[in-house]
């Protein structure tokens, strides 16, 4: 090959690497942020799941009352205040909580107690029942995830795969879902700084 072809096959190798270089600084200098530019902030976390409020869940769909854990143990709905009606939610990881009593309660000898799924182990339906606090219990991890409906947050309340719901001829249950809808959302409505516990 003559020294003007070798010469011109370098001219327009380096004129091609010029241009791919060239398209790669435009490229990046199109996606790069303007100078000075400070990265958008993470959406700040609800104070209310960080367990250090306290705090009343209320049915969405309900016109008034609150969650309570009745005397008799089970998970209930009332105007009042009977049971216990506030509550924190400790987390344990992702969008699992241990839902417990704000304050003490002396059915499990003066430490707050806890939901806990009750299963009766026969055709009825599964409950929600108090119990001593266990993070180990897989009967009392609670996943708790934002439902977002016409600009309204509310909260889907589930352990495995059964979530709470209500049901005027039966209360409070959880019940898998299966092909039927989620009749059953809730508020968490801030009540304060959770009181601190000996």
């Amino acid at each position: 090959m003559s020294r003007k072809l070798m010469a011109g096959a370098a001219l327009v190798a380096s004129t091609g690497t010029m241009i791919a270089a060239l398209g790669m600084s435009q490229a990046s200098a199109a996606t790069a942020p303007p100078a000075g530019a400070k990265p958008a902030a993470a959406p700040a976390p609800n104070p209310v799941l960080q367990g250090k409020r306290q705090v009343a869940i209320v049915r969405a769909e309900a016109f008034e009352g609150a969650l309570s854990l009745l005397d008799n143990g089970r998970l209930g709905e009332v105007d009042g205040d009977e049971g216990h009606t506030l509550f924190v939610l400790a987390p344990l990881g992702g969008d699992k909580y241990l839902i417990r009593t704000a304050t003490p309660d002396t059915a499990t000898g003066g430490e707050p107690s806890c939901w806990k799924v009750h299963n009766p182990h026969t055709t009825a339906s599964l409950t929600v029942r108090k119990a001593a606090c266990d993070t180990r219990s897989s009967a009392q991890r609670f996943t708790v995830k934002a439902v977002k409906k016409a600009g309204t947050t509310t909260y889907a309340i589930s352990n495995g795969s059964a979530y709470l719901q209500y049901f005027a001829n039966s209360g409070l249950i959880l019940e898998e879902l299966g092909d039927a809808p989620l009749v059953s959302t809730f508020k968490i409505v801030d009540n304060g700084p959770a009181p601190v516990l000996d």
